[in-house]
Order: C-alpha cells, then sequence, then structure tokens
C-alpha cells in the first residue's frame, strides 16, 4: 500500500469474538488514513481497541453512492480507504456493492481481504451433507413477498442459507416449514462465535416449538439453513428418458444429467444406471 497506488481495502471484522480479527485487517486498518464504516458509533471503539487512528467517513444503505463519491476523491488524491460493515464482511447483506461498484468504475483498485462471513461459519458447523449451497441473505419482511420467495426456492437441491433478525425469527421459521413441508433439516444458528452462540439441528416441525421453549432462543443475529429439496422418486420415466438419450449416442454424465433434468429422477442414481446400461451394452 502506497500514495502512488491508492486503493479500497474492503476488510471484514469479527461477528462477535475480537479474536477473530486478522492480523493483515489490523495492518491495513492502521495503515489507511480514512475508514469508510456502516455506523461510526459501532466502528469507533473498534477501531480504537485495534489502535487504528484512521478517520471515519459514513457509508450506509441510505447514503451509499454519496459516501462513493467521498472515498473516489479520497481515492484521487493517492489516499487509500478501507471498508467495514458493523460486523462480518462487507457487502454480503451489508452495505459496500454499489460503493465497491462505483470505485471499480472509477478506475481504482478494489482489494478484499478474507475473513468473517456468518454464512460460511454456520454452514461450517450445520453438519448439512449437500455438496452445494446457496447463499439468499435476507428474506423479505412481508409474509406474502417472503412466501413468494421462498417458493421459488423449494425445488432446489442445494443446502439453503437465509440471515434474520430477532423480531422476524418466528414468523420466518414458521414460513419455512410451511412452503417446505415439516420433514426437511433446519439448522438454527444464532449469536455466532459471542457468549451465546448456539448451534441447533431439528426437523423444521420442531423448530418453532424449540424457539418457543426458551425466549432466550428468540435472541441475537440468527443464520437459517435448511437442508435441500429431496430427490424425487423415480417411477420408471426417468429410465426411459436415459435409455433414449444414450441410445442417441450422449455421454454417460450429460444423459445422467438431462435425464434428471428433465424427469426429477435422482441425478446420482440416473448415473449409476446410465454406467450399467452402458456397460453392458
Amino acid at each position: 500500500m502506497t500514495q502512488e497506488s491508492p486503493a479500497l481495502y474492503v476488510v471484514p471484522t469479527p461477528l462477535g469474538n475480537l479474536g477473530d480479527m486478522t492480523q493483515r485487517a489490523i495492518e491495513i486498518l492502521r495503515q489507511v488514513p480514512w475508514v469508510a464504516v456502516e455506523d461510526t458509533r459501532h466502528s469507533a471503539p473498534l477501531l480504537r481497541h485495534y489502535g487504528c487512528t484512521a478517520r471515519m467517513l459514513a457509508a450506509h444503505e441510505h447514503n451509499e453512492e454519496a459516501a462513493a463519491q467521498q472515498v473516489i476523491a479520497r481515492l484521487a488524491e493517492g489516499e487509500s480507504v478501507a471498508l467495514v460493515s458493523d460486523a462480518g464482511t462487507p457487502a454480503v447483506s451489508d452495505p459496500g456493492a454499489r460503493l465497491v461498484a462505483r470505485v471499480r468504475t472509477a478506475g481504482f483498485r478494489v482489494v478484499p481481504l478474507p475473513g468473517p462471513c456468518a454464512a460460511v461459519t454456520a454452514l461450517s458447523a450445520s453438519g448439512l451433507a449437500e455438496a452445494h449451497f446457496l447463499f439468499y441473505g435476507f428474506l423479505p419482511a412481508r409474509a406474502r413477498q417472503r412466501e413468494d420467495a421462498l417458493r421459488g426456492l423449494t425445488a432446489l437441491p442445494y443446502a439453503l442459507v437465509f440471515y434474520e433478525a430477532p423480531h422476524r425469527i418466528l414468523d420466518t421459521v414458521a414460513a419455512l416449514a410451511e412452503v417446505f413441508g415439516s420433514e426437511r433439516t433446519l439448522v438454527i444458528a444464532r449469536e455466532l462465535s459471542k457468549l451465546f452462540e448456539t448451534i441447533h439441528s431439528c426437523p423444521l416441525a420442531e423448530a418453532h416449538d424449540w424457539l418457543m421453549a426458551d425466549a432466550n432462543r428468540q435472541r441475537g443475529e440468527f443464520v437459517l439453513l435448511v437442508s435441500g429439496a429431496p430427490e424425487a422418486a423415480d417411477d420408471g420415466e426417468g429410465e426411459r428418458v436415459l435409455g433414449l438419450l444414450l441410445d442417441e449416442g450422449l455421454p454417460v454424465r450429460q444423459a445422467a444429467k438431462l435425464a434428471h433434468s428433465i424427469t426429477g429422477a435422482g441425478k446420482n442414481a440416473m448415473y449409476e444406471l446410465a454406467l450399467t446400461i452402458r456397460k453392458n451394452v
């Protein structure tokens, strides 16, 4: 980092435990003359804790365009800027994405630092076995819009990751059970890395009662993880379509993928069956 090469540094900050701040992040915050922060009242104690003396400028969801112009002006003067949110990685369900886009469009470097992210932290301890996950973030606050958003996700075979605030947790968990059904697994991760960290796994049918059993379970910041949609049972249509695709000369993997997409039959089952069919030809 030099005056001749100014950059915007995207700096993750701890979810709760101050020990989770990386050494590189601390060094950047100590060196830059400016830090763009989501909330000056929240970030001032954090910066003091790490010995950072940079000046702050506000960059939240209501002033992000104006903040971007302030950051670009600082960069144009040869001064590097760090961007932080209240917790975790900026621009991931937090302000910052538009600011980063404007800085890049203006031709300045954007340097991302790895660090805390609530979604990945919760996923690593969830025990969900899906090979892929979809990060959704915050669902719409209104019931009808929330239900519509969830219905668009029901058939996806990926683990689904949501953020939720305490005042909406009961409504959101009820909506998840209503739309996804009672059998899918829900992992409730709250207050990650903090004193009252809780990670609880249960069928969706049991989640509401678990939250209601103790008012403390409804407090804090939440990550909700839902297991992916189960593979549809094969009624024989998958095998028929798979056979037709293989007869057309498609490779095993491609034929299995297409048979799964067309009929909903299990992808792994279609692949194994395709191998058997091709072997016996």
